[in-house]
C-alpha cells in the first residue's frame, strides 16, 4: 500500500540523447539572437562612421553610396583617417563596457542554471538584448550622443548579453546529447550562428542601403523579443533534477573556480587550462578580425559600399556552414583534434590573404579560404564538456563564456588599437598579426593529441603485458 501511495513522477526522465525537437531545441533561440546581433554589429559601426564623420565634417562617404571612396587620394586624407580612428576607439569603449558587465553576470547566472535550470539563464539575456536594441533605436530617432550606445551595451551586459545565451545554449546541448555525438551536435549549434549571421548581414546591408538604419534595427529588436518569448513559453527545461538555489551568493563564483583549481579528476586540470588557452587565442583572433572587417572594407583601396559590406559579412558567416560540412566529412577519417588543426590552417591562410587584399576579388578569395576556420571551436567546446560532470556543465560554459568575454576585451583592445597605429604602413597588418598568433593554439592542440596517443598506447602495452 505504501508503494501504491507514492505518486508517479509528473514527467518521466528522458534517456540521454533523445529529445522532442519541438520542445527540446535551442537552435531557434540561437538563430533569433544571432539575427539580432548580426544585424546590429556592422550597422552600428556604419552608423558610428556616418555620425562621427558628419560631426567632423567628413559626411560624404559617397552621397550615391555606389562609388566607394573614389580616387587614390583617399588613402592620404587625414580627416578620413581621423574618422576611422574615432570609430575604432568608440568600438573599444562599447566592448569594454559590455565585457566588465558580462564578467559579473555570466559567472553568476551560469552556475546558477545548473540548479534552477537553463530557461531563466536564457530569458534574461534575450530580454537584455532587446533592451539594448531599444536604446540604440532611441539614439537614432532622437539623435542622442553616441555614448548612449555604451549605456545600452552595459545594461545588456548586466543581464548576461549574448555570451550568456551561448553559454546556456551549449550547456543545454551538453544536457541533451550523448558524449560520442557531442562534437557534431555543438557544431550544428555553431552552424546556426553562421546561418543567422549570414541572413542578418545580407539583409542588413541591403536594407540599410534602401531605407537607412532605423528599420533594420526594428527587426533586430523584434528578433531579440521573439527569442525572449521562445525561451519563456516554448522551450522545455533540460536540467532533469532542478533545485532551489540563491542567485546572489559567492558559491556560484566558487563553482567556476573549483573547475580549474580542484576538478573532479585531477588529471583534467592541465587539459582544462590548455584547451581554454587555445580557445582564448582562437576566439580572440576571430573577434579581432571581425571587428575590423567593416572598417577595412570601408577604407581605401577597397572602398566598399553597404551592400558589398553585407555580402562580405555573409561570406564570413558562411564559414560556419562550410566548417560544419567539413567537420562531418573529416570526422569519418580523422580524430577531432586533427580536424581542428586543418581548421586552423584554413584560418591562418585566409587571414594572410585578407591582410594583402587590395581588390574586391582578392578580399572574397580570403573569405573563401576561411571555409574551415570555424571547425576548431566546436571541437574544443566538446572536449572541455567531456572533462567535467553533468552537474557542472553550466559552470563550465559560464567559464568558457567569461573566456569569450575576455577574448572580446583583448581583441578590441589589441586589434582596434593596432589598426589605427598601423594604417600608415600596412592597413592589413592586424590580420597578419592574427595569423601568426594562431600558430600557438595549433601547437597546443597537436601536443595534447600526441601526448594522449602516447598515453593510450602505453596503457595498452601495460595491459597486454600484464598476466
Amino acid at each position: 500500500m505504501a508503494a501504491m501511495a507514492a505518486p508517479p513522477p509528473a514527467e518521466p526522465p528522458m534517456p540521454p540523447g533523445r529529445c522532442r525537437p519541438s520542445l527540446l531545441s535551442v537552435e531557434p533561440l540561437v538563430f533569433l539572437a544571432t539575427v539580432s546581433l548580426g544585424m546590429q554589429g556592422p550597422l552600428a559601426t556604419q552608423y558610428l562612421w556616418d555620425r562621427l564623420g558628419a560631426e567632423h565634417g567628413y559626411s560624404d562617404r559617397n552621397s550615391s553610396d555606389s562609388a566607394g571612396c573614389g580616387d587614390g587620394n583617399a588613402t592620404a586624407d587625414p580627416l578620413r583617417q581621423e574618422v576611422e580612428a574615432l570609430v575604432s576607439h568608440w568600438n573599444l569603449y562599447i566592448n569594454l563596457g559590455g565585457f566588465f558587465a558580462c564578467l559579473f553576470s555570466v559567472t553568476l547566472f551560469g552556475p546558477w542554471s545548473d540548479s534552477v535550470g537553463r530557461r531563466p539563464a536564457l530569458i534574461l539575456p534575450a530580454a537584455g538584448m532587446a533592451l539594448q536594441t531599444g536604446i540604440y533605436l532611441l539614439v537614432m530617432y532622437l539623435e542622442l550622443h553616441v555614448a548612449f550606445f555604451l549605456l545600452g551595451r552595459i545594461l545588456s551586459g548586466l543581464t548576461g548579453d549574448y555570451n550568456l545565451i551561448l553559454a546556456s545554449c551549449f550547456s543545454y546541448v551538453a544536457d541533451t546529447s550523448e558524449r560520442r555525438a557531442r562534437t557534431f551536435r555543438v557544431a550544428i549549434l555553431e552552424a546556426c550562428l553562421g546561418t543567422a549571421g549570414m541572413v542578418a548581414s545580407i539583409g542588413g546591408g541591403q536594407w540599410r542601403k534602401a531605407q537607412g538604419y532605423i528599420n533594420p534595427f526594428w527587426l533586430a529588436f523584434a528578433a531579440s523579443l521573439a527569442a525572449t518569448l521562445y525561451a519563456a513559453f516554448f522551450l522545455r527545461e533540460s536540467v532533469k533534477q532542478k533545485k532551489e538555489a540563491k542567485l546572489f551568493t559567492l558559491s556560484h563564483y566558487k563553482a567556476v573556480y573549483k573547475l580549474y583549481m580542484a576538478p573532479e579528476h585531477p588529471s583534467s586540470r592541465w587539459k582544462l587550462a590548455l584547451y581554454s588557452l587555445a580557445f582564448f587565442l582562437i576566439v580572440t583572433v576571430h573577434f579581432g578580425a571581425k571587428d575590423l572587417y567593416v572598417l577595412y572594407e570601408l577604407g581605401f583601396p577597397l572602398c566598399w559600399t553597404s551592400d558589398l559590406i553585407g555580402y562580405g559579412s555573409a561570406a564570413s558567416y558562411l564559414a560556419y556552414l562550410s566548417s560544419l560540412a567539413g567537420l562531418r566529412l573529416l570526422q569519418l577519417c580523422l580524430e577531432d583534434t586533427w580536424v581542428a588543426e586543418l581548421g586552423l590552417i584554413s584560418n591562418i591562410a585566409g587571414l594572410v590573404v585578407i591582410s594583402l587584399a587590395t581588390t574586391t576579388p582578392l578580399m572574397f578569395t580570403g573569405y573563401g579560404i576561411l571555409f574551415l576556420s570555424m571547425a576548431p571551436t566546436p571541437v574544443i567546446r566538446s572536449k572541455l564538456s567531456k572533462l567535467v560532470s553533468e552537474t557542472e556543465q553550466g559552470a563550465l560554459f559560464a567559464s568558457v563564456a567569461c573566456v569569450q568575454g575576455l577574448c572580446s576585451l583583448v581583441a578590441t583592445g589589441v586589434f582596434n588599437s593596432l589598426y589605427p597605429a598601423t594604417l600608415h604602413f600596412m592597413r592589413g597588418f592586424p590580420f597578419l598579426f592574427g595569423a601568426i598568433i594562431l600558430l600557438i593554439p595549433a601547437a597546443i592542440l597537436g601536443w595534447i593529441q600526441i601526448w594522449e596517443s602516447k598515453h593510450d598506447y602505453n596503457n595498452f602495452q601495460d595491459a597486454s603485458l600484464s598476466p
